[in-house]
């Protein structure tokens, strides 16, 4: 029998502060679940107990755990290069050729990037680059950013604020340079509205507040193509084709927050273009773009953008220490290589879809009420009427029950209050799309019969 160093390992973790947790509640160690291995779509405990990893770790292992390819190529470029920086006028071959590639891969009018450590960073860089193209054309007004009730964009000091204000309860943030509108979610859009009445609503919003707050004040619009941490919400037909053309109306750049969703989620390497029809003026991706095997994000502008900010006369006052880290450029770089080579994204609209219709066949149990999302991106909501969408006390923690039946089952989730989210390695099977399938319907089974002796349902 293997040794189990559980109880060591939880030891030391409760000097860690965990991200997004309740701290209280991991005072006790058997709040902590320890993932000690991982292979392929499958992740261990620290007694080798086998899961599938139904949230690719953090929306970002799209190629699997454990790749070869990619390990050796950083173990190979730290024992080349292990780093250099590219401040001032230095560069190393890693970060030029994954720019050249990265660029290559994006819409035609996006051909710079700027490298970071993450999403946040690489949304904060996204807002201050254009804040500085509108200093840069004596237009020092233009500093406000239009976001949405149900975005998530980051956890820095300025990504937070134009996230949906439950992700920092109780936290300060740059709050006055966001505002918000309407979140785009279809199935909490009012009775008495068709999707398409809805869409029209959602739009003459988006109008009138920039007209009541004047268009010579708002930089940008910042918009996840499909909203991941707000609940994974897929806005109506047309919407964001429609909020650019608003956009660009009033003279407002668009940010089109790809960090969950480029690198083949949705089946291509990036969504704005090739599944919403969009142009964005700024792109920003992290997760997938090494299938987090190394922490690197990118914030890529267009081309007119570019020419403003690389004028004659000003620095590019803006950097960090690892920006473009030569261990990071070459995990990107294999990531994308596997991906190109093993023809994933062509799986992906292959087997996204089978996933997509495993899930929304949950959509027949008692306590579901919307099954939405796209290819391997899905998120479930469960509510106490199914006629009237009631929604769960806080207290019930449905979406965490479910997540444990189905931890006990072999899977594991994410529970996001009253929903559970899957975002699994774009690597699945037919035959672990349907074992997911099973284990769900199984956990949510269990926690509904739960909830009739309890008297919830």
């Amino acid at each position: 029998m293997k040794n189990d160093p559980t109880d060591d390992i939880l030891e030391k973790d409760k000097h860690l502060i965990h991200s997004f947790a309740d701290l209280d509640s991991l005072k006790d160690p058997a709040s902590r679940t320890v993932i000690a291995e991982a292979n392929g779509a499958y992740v261990y405990n620290a007694v080798g107990d086998r899961f599938i990893d139904g949230m690719a770790g953090l929306w970002c292992v799209n190629v699997g755990h454990g790749r070869k390819e990619i390990i050796d190529a950083i173990s190979q470029q730290l024992s080349t290069l292990d780093y250099f920086s590219t401040f001032y006028n230095l560069t190393h071959p890693l970060a030029a050729e994954l720019a050249s590639k990265i660029t290559s891969l994006a819409p035609a009018h996006i051909n710079h990037v700027y490298f970071s450590n993450s999403g946040s960073v690489a949304n904060d860089t996204a807002v201050r680059i254009l804040h500085h193209y509108y200093n840069r054309l004596g237009q020092n007004q233009k500093k406000l950013i239009l976001s949405r009730i149900g975005a998530y964009h980051g956890s820095t000091h300025l990504a937070i604020a134009m996230t949906t204000p439950g992700y920092r309860k109780g936290w300060d943030s740059a709050d006055d340079l966001v505002r918000f509108l309407s979140s785009p979610q279809p199935y909490r859009r009012p009775d008495n509205m068709s999707s398409e009445e809805f869409c029209d609503f959602l739009i003459d919003e988006l109008v009138r507040d920039i007209e009541k707050i004047g268009a010579e004040r708002i930089a940008c619009f910042i918009a996840e193509p499909i909203m991941g941490a707000g609940g994974v919400i897929v806005p109506p037909e047309g919407y964001h084709q429609r909020v650019e053309q608003v956009c660009r109306q009033y003279e407002i750049k668009t940010i089109s927050d790809e960090v969950v969703t480029a690198f083949g989620r949705l089946g291509h390497m990036f969504a704005s273009e090739a599944v919403f029809g969009l142009t964005p003026d700024v792109i920003t991706t992290a997760k997938g773009l090494s299938s987090g095997y190394q922490p690197i994000a990118a914030t890529l502008v267009s081309d007119e953008i570019h020419e403003v900010i690389s004028k004659e006369g000003e620095q590019f006052m803006h950097g960090m220490t690892y920006s473009g880290h030569p261990a990071c450029c070459a995990a990107a770089l294999a990531n994308i290589e596997l991906m190109e080579s093993e023809s994933l994204l062509q799986q992906v609209q292959h087997n996204g879809p089978k996933f997509m219709q495993t899930m929304q066949s949950l959509s027949a149990l008692n306590i579901v009420g919307d099954v939405r999302g796209s290819h391997f991106m899905v998120g479930i909501e469960f509510v106490q009427n199914l006629d009237t969408k009631q929604a769960f006390d806080e207290d019930v923690k449905i979406g965490m029950r479910v997540s444990l039946k189905a931890q006990e089952r072999g899977l594991m989730i994410r529970p996001l209050g009253h929903m559970i989210v899957l975002s699994p390695p774009l690597i699945l099977t037919l035959e672990q799309i349907t074992e997911i399938g099973d284990v769900l319907k199984q956990s949510i089974e269990a926690v509904q019969a739960e909830l009739v002796t309890e008297g919830l349902v």
